[in-house]
């Protein structure tokens, strides 16, 4: 089969154009989820249950800080009322973020705005 080198170029271009236009997309999407987030959430809505060692937790603390979202935040590890609370929820894993007082497993700021617009 005889592929022409334009031809080639020209499925390259476009994978590429493609590939672009979805990274824009979702970046577009995440920030819209954002704003929307930020502006919902008052300060005592969310309170992140954290741990020292949760990479979870890290990406979902820059996120929130990134986005301008008002949250609180305890460590397991540090205070000792935080433990007794995430030992309570029986939680298998943290970031247990406190969504006006409900429990939200995990990091998901489609679902923390659900919850919030829900609540």
């Amino acid at each position: 089969m005889n592929v022409s080198r334009r031809s080639l170029l020209g499925l390259v271009l476009l994978i590429l154009g493609i590939s672009g236009a979805s990274q824009w997309w979702g970046h577009r999407q995440e920030a819209a989820v954002g704003e929307r987030l930020a502006a919902l959430a008052q300060p005592g809505d969310l309170l992140m249950l954290s741990s020292d060692t949760c990479s979870i937790c890290s990406l979902a603390r820059t996120w929130f800080q990134q986005h301008g979202v008002k949250f609180d935040e305890c460590s397991i590890e540090r205070d000792a009322d935080c433990r007794s609370r995430f030992e309570a929820l029986r939680a298998p894993g943290t970031p247990v973020i406190l969504v006006r007082g409900q429990p939200e497993l995990g990091f998901s700021p489609e679902r923390l705005r659900a919850r919030l617009e829900g609540a």
